[in-house]
C-alpha cells in the first residue's frame, strides 16, 4: 500500500487519532519543529496532511503554503483554512512550483514513503532560497530500556487500536510499526544526515523527542 492509499481514508479523524495514538507526543513534536526556523517569511510545509504544522506555522506568524499528494487530506485542510492558505496537490519529489521560492521549508513524516531520499532532499533545496532553514521531523526507535517498551506498543497496541477505530486505522496501525523500523535500518541518523549534506544542506542539527519516538532534523540551505 502506497501512501497516498494509506492516507485516504483517514483525513477526518488524523488530528484527533494521531495525538492519540502518539500518547499526546505528537503536537509537542510539530510545534518543536516549528520553532526551529527564524522569525518571519514565507514557508513551504510539504506533507502537510490536514494542516497541523502549517496551522503553528500561521500562528507563528508565517505566509504559509502547503504541499501535499493526497486530495483527501487536502480537502480537510481546505475546511480548516477556508482558502486563507494556498494548497497544492503534488508530489515531494517533483514540486510544481519555482526555484529559489520560499524562505523556508518544513516537513513531516515523508522520507520513508518516497522511493530516493536523497534525490527527494534535493527537489525540496532547489525551492528554498540560499541561508534559509529546512526542518523535518519523523518517527523514530527509542533505544536503551525504552526499546522494548516501543516494540511493544507499536507491534500491539497500535494493531489493536486500528481493528478498533476502523475507517482506514487498522492499515495504519499494521504498518506504522514495521516502516519506521525498516527506515531506520535503512537510513540511520548517519546516513540521514550525509544526504543531507549532499542536497545542499550545512549546519544540521538532531533533537530526538520522548526518548526517541520523534526525531527532528534541521540546517541551512547553502
Amino acid at each position: 500500500m502506497n501512501a497516498r492509499e494509506l492516507f485516504a481514508p483517514i483525513g477526518p479523524s488524523y488530528d484527533r487519532v494521531g495525538a492519540a495514538l502518539s500518547l499526546g507526543q505528537d503536537p509537542l513534536w510539530r510545534r518543536f519543529l516549528v520553532s526551529r526556523l527564524p522569525r518571519g517569511g514565507r514557508v513551504l510545509d510539504v506533507a502537510t496532511g490536514t494542516g497541523l504544522v502549517a496551522t503553528e506555522l500561521i500562528r507563528r506568524g508565517f505566509e504559509v503554503t502547503g504541499v501535499d499528494q493526497s486530495a483527501e487530506m487536502l480537502d480537510v485542510a481546505r475546511r480548516r483554512f477556508g482558502g486563507k492558505v494556498e494548497l497544492v496537490e503534488a508530489s515531494a519529489d517533483s514540486l510544481p512550483l519555482a526555484s529559489d521560492a520560499f524562505d523556508h521549508l518544513t516537513f513531516t513524516y515523508l522520507l520513508r514513503y518516497v522511493d530516493d531520499p536523497g534525490a527527494t532532499l534535493a527537489e525540496l533545496a532547489r525551492v528554498v532560497q540560499a541561508g534559509g532553514t529546512v526542518a523535518s521531523l519523523e518517527f523514530g526507535v527509542p533505544g536503551g530500556l525504552a526499546r522494548p517498551l516501543w516494540e511493544l506498543y507499536v507491534g500491539g497496541v497500535l494493531p489493536f487500536a486500528g481493528r478498533v477505530l476502523r475507517q482506514g486505522w487498522r492499515e495504519v496501525g499494521d504498518f506504522l510499526g514495521g516502516s519506521i523500523r525498516s527506515y531506520w535500518e535503512e537510513y540511520p541518523i548517519e546516513r540521514q544526515l550525509e544526504l543531507w549534506r549532499a542536497a545542499g544542506f550545512q549546519r544540521l542539527e538532531v533533537r530526538r523527542l520522548s526518548l526517541g519516538g520523534g526525531v527532528v532534523i534541521w540546517g541551512t540551505r547553502t
